[in-house]
């Protein structure tokens, strides 16, 4: 059976509740883990692909026995891509339902108004949020990314933007969550002092149905590019086919949910999707044969088997939902139990790289930001294949 998006993760949410959450053949008390995610809403396309590779990896390991012989009990709160709602769901998963470890938020709108409940818990914590300001370790000891932070995400547009394809004139646009105001703000400076000229910024709301406005200022400002943060894939859609209309062709380079299958299903045509280019990684980006690094291609492969649907997501979502599951299971098995202290003593010692699907991550006692800045590539969104992309042109590794 083909598995769809939503259908997916819905569905494996409610079944991992009412199903894996209490296995008949667990004998000892089950680990229990928390999952934060944004299963609905507008900044709902990430934790979705997460969420695929999050329910195979509990699968996977529930079936071998789990975790020292204890189960593993994944306890989903939908956050709806709502903060409040996110702090509603830490607060009572750590209150009541007593986790031993955390996963999520998954946007980093909600991770700012969770995280310190998060670390006043001492609740070990693992996230893909790129606001560089979530990771911490002094102030948040027990919070660990397994994503780029923004800071490296800049260093990559910039990078491309100017060294690349020579571009000076930038307009930079966000959303308003959390995440798109800091990302805005971070990416203007950078380019300002990269000597680029920004010649417009503005944060649109995600469900603003015309963005018309904005890009017509862009335009009139003499851009010569549009740099885009924002998880919102109906927004960023938007802005592809007001730019088609608007006869306006300049690149668009920015966030990877530039090149999710859902952003291509809600474009006027296809040929909206041209001049578009993403952030990306080489554990999914096609090398000239054709081919993915060989330990994707054959995660690609199970992913088939099982009937998981890539095309509507970003492969590196669901590499890195497994891993996130993956090194929850290692850390705690190496630790010998759920005591938070010991996990992240395992976590800590991390600093020749513990090796995941999606990237080695490296961590210690001072850098709780695991993926290596070499891992960042840029890719052409509308090269999509498996969730997976070619690199931009231009682009030499």
């Amino acid at each position: 059976m083909s598995l769809t998006r939503r259908g997916f993760a819905l569905a494996s949410a409610g079944a991992l509740v009412s199903g894996l959450a209490r296995p008949a053949l667990a004998a000892a008390e089950p680990i229990k883990i928390g999952y934060l995610g944004a299963l609905t809403g507008p900044a709902s396309a990430p934790t979705i692909g997460f969420q695929r590779g999050i329910v195979l990896a509990v699968e996977e390991i529930n079936a071998a026995g789990g975790v020292l012989g204890r189960k593993i009990d994944l306890i989903t709160r939908d956050t709806q891509s709502d903060p409040t709602k996110a702090v509603n769901a830490t607060q009572e998963l750590i209150a009541q339902q007593k986790v031993h470890m955390m996963l999520g938020p998954f946007n980093s709108g909600e991770s700012l108004a969770a995280t310190p409940i998060l670390a006043r818990a001492k609740m070990p914590d693992l996230h893909p949020c790129f606001v560089d300001s979530l990771i911490d370790p002094v102030k948040y000891p027990y919070a660990y990314r397994l994503a780029p932070y923004s800071g490296q995400l800049d260093d990559a547009v910039r990078s491309y933007v100017l060294n690349v394809s020579k571009i000076r004139d930038v307009a930079v646009m966000g959303d308003t969550t959390g995440y798109g105001v800091s990302a805005v703000a971070s990416s203007v400076a950078g380019f300002k002092a990269g000597g680029a000229n920004v010649v417009y910024q503005s944060q649109i709301d995600a469900n603003q149905p015309d963005v018309k406005p904005d890009l017509l200022r862009a335009q009139a400002a003499g851009a010569k590019v549009v740099v885009l943060w924002s998880v919102g894939t109906g927004m960023l859609a938007r802005l592809m086919n007001v730019r088609a209309q608007i006869g306006w062709d300049v690149p668009f380079v920015g966030h990877p949910a530039l090149g999710s299958g859902e952003v291509r299903d809600l474009l006027d045509k296809p040929s909206n999707w041209e001049k578009v280019y993403t952030l990306g990684f080489r554990s999914c980006s096609y090398n000239a044969a054709g081919k993915l690094p060989p330990r994707t291609e054959a995660f690609v492969a199970q992913l088939r088997a099982k009937g998981v649907k890539l095309s509507d997501t970003l492969l590196w979502w669901i590499l890195e939902g497994h891993d996130l599951i993956t090194l929850t299971a290692a850390a705690i098995k190496a630790s010998g139990g759920t005591d938070a202290a010991g996990i992240v003593k395992y976590l800590n010692a991390q600093e020749a790289g513990w090796p995941g699907l999606y990237c080695t991550y490296k961590f210690s006692p001072t850098q709780h930001n695991g993926l290596p800045t070499e891992e960042i590539v840029m890719s052409a969104a509308n090269s999509a294949r498996d969730g997976a992309y070619d690199m931009a042109p231009g682009y030499n590794g």
